[in-house]
């Protein structure tokens, strides 16, 4: 089920940014009263009343002045708008209705989304200040919410009125027999050219123009290896380099890519080696709980010894130490070597992400593990672990049920996971533990290996 996406939208300096982080939650953007502080698109999750939600902040729209910034800043909002299925148009009380506003709101009213007029700055106690209702002369189809991003006060209805206007969550039509896997990395690495590869024809433009696939293209597949649909994303540069307006737009469905896989391999490219960039793509794939497999491409173009392999590899886990449950094939799109083999392993690693393991059985893996290695105390307190359950697959997750969750030190938790990849492998696939105290409803701490 795709995440319907909010753009919070705006002049400078009226807020968005300390909105977004009320919203998420978190403190994710950069909070300054210097307009213009946030350049880029930030992207961040949330959930109300049982809908996620993608939001983005963006930088603040003001008429083209010829300032080369201001103008990048410009072209990120409105990539947002057309990304967006609710557009929060915020505007500050304080100010009142601007002319910047209202040429803001001209240009929301030509996108036909839902644009939810947002008033910041609501911050006193009592009634809405009459500076409100001149927002009404705006003309959107939804009345303005009255909101302080500060204190958080009006944010539950503004919420309220953003998923009212939501698109009506629908199911993915694809066939749960169909795995869907992600092709991501950075431009030029050969996405493309190994998808036709795996296809055996051409169906995807391949060239040697860095950025020459601007979107994410759905490649259906059926074989001997099962169904797959391949999911051939625009490369992912640093974001300092990503400067053409198309290419803005194709990170974001890159990483929308990723959220609709099943499994995604992650293309180095062998020519290169593995790059700060490739720990960026890779993690992408490792927060959002992936199976994975680590593709490395061109491996033909290389001369090659006995220890080029095992010395690549290496590079690799030191650079992605966050992911060794990650296989490593190398494969060469070009003359198709071992190519094929990637479609036993997308099978795998996806089974590895499904499998489910009966309590009892984990829990003969826990009491073996706590005998070998004892848990660890502090200040003559010893924690204690009475049971683990799992919750969930794909992305295989783990409740752990203890007497304390500040005893539970990270290095012991990963030591637990290391005994239940050993006992059930697991291979490709992040795992995510939660951490709870008997009686805990929610848990208290958690992590992702």
């Amino acid at each position: 089920m795709a995440k319907p996406i909010v753009a919070i939208v705006g002049r400078p300096n009226v807020g968005k940014s300390t909105l977004f982080n009320r919203l998420i939650g978190e403190r994710k953007s950069i909070v300054e009263d210097t307009p213009g502080v946030t350049r880029d698109r930030i992207y961040g999750e949330t959930e109300w009343n049982g809908r996620p939600i993608v939001l983005i902040d963006t930088g603040g729209l003001e008429p083209d002045n010829g300032d080369q910034i201001l103008q990048q800043m410009r072209i990120q909002a409105e990539i947002a708008i057309s990304t967006a299925d609710v557009i929060v148009f915020l505007v500050d009380v304080q100010s009142g209705l601007t002319a910047a506003d209202r040429d803001i709101a001209v240009q929301l009213k030509k996108s036909r989304k839902p644009v939810i007029p947002c008033v910041n700055k609501c911050d006193g106690v009592g009634s809405t200040p009459m500076a409100f209702y001149e927002f009404y002369e705006l003309g959107f189809s939804i009345d303005p919410v009255a909101v302080s991003s500060v204190s958080g006060t009006g944010t539950g209805d503004l919420l309220d009125t953003v998923v009212e206007n939501l698109p009506e969550p629908t199911e993915d039509e694809e066939d749960p027999d169909t795995v869907r896997v992600a092709v991501i990395g950075k431009p030029n690495a050969g996405k493309s050219s190994l998808i036709n590869r795996l296809c055996g024809e051409n169906r995807v433009i391949v060239s040697d123009i860095a950025g020459t696939t601007r979107d994410s293209i759905d490649t259906p597949v059926e074989n001997d290896f099962g169904r797959f649909t391949f999911i051939d994303t625009a490369g992912i540069r640093r974001q300092s380099k990503v400067t053409d307006r198309i290419e803005k737009y194709s990170v974001l469905r890159a990483h929308m890519a990723v959220e609709r896989a099943n499994v995604c391999l992650i293309m180095i490219d062998a020519t290169t080696g593995i790059t700060e960039q490739d720990e960026r793509i890779a993690g992408i794939a490792h927060d959002s709980g992936k199976a994975s497999i680590i593709v490395v491409n061109k491996w033909d173009a290389l001369d090659k010894d006995n220890s080029t392999v095992s010395e690549f590899k290496n590079k690799i886990r030191i650079a992605l130490s966050y992911m060794p449950y990650a296989p490593i094939l190398f494969v060469s799109a070009k003359t198709g070597q071992r190519c094929m083999d990637l479609y036993t392993k997308i099978q795998y690693v996806h089974a590895q992400a499904n499998t489910r393991i009966p309590t009892g059985m984990l829990n003969d893996v826990l009491t073996d593990a706590t005998m070998r290695v004892q848990p660890p105390s502090d200040k003559g307190r010893r924690l204690k672990i009475y049971y683990m359950t799992q919750t969930a697959v794909a992305q295989p997750t783990f409740v752990i049920f203890c007497n304390s969750a500040k005893l539970f030190h990270f290095s012991y938790l990963r030591y637990i996971e290391n005994c239940i990849r050993e006992t059930f492998g697991f291979e490709g696939t992040p795992l995510k533990f939660e951490i709870r105290e008997r009686g805990d409803e929610k848990p208290s701490d958690g992590a992702k290996g």
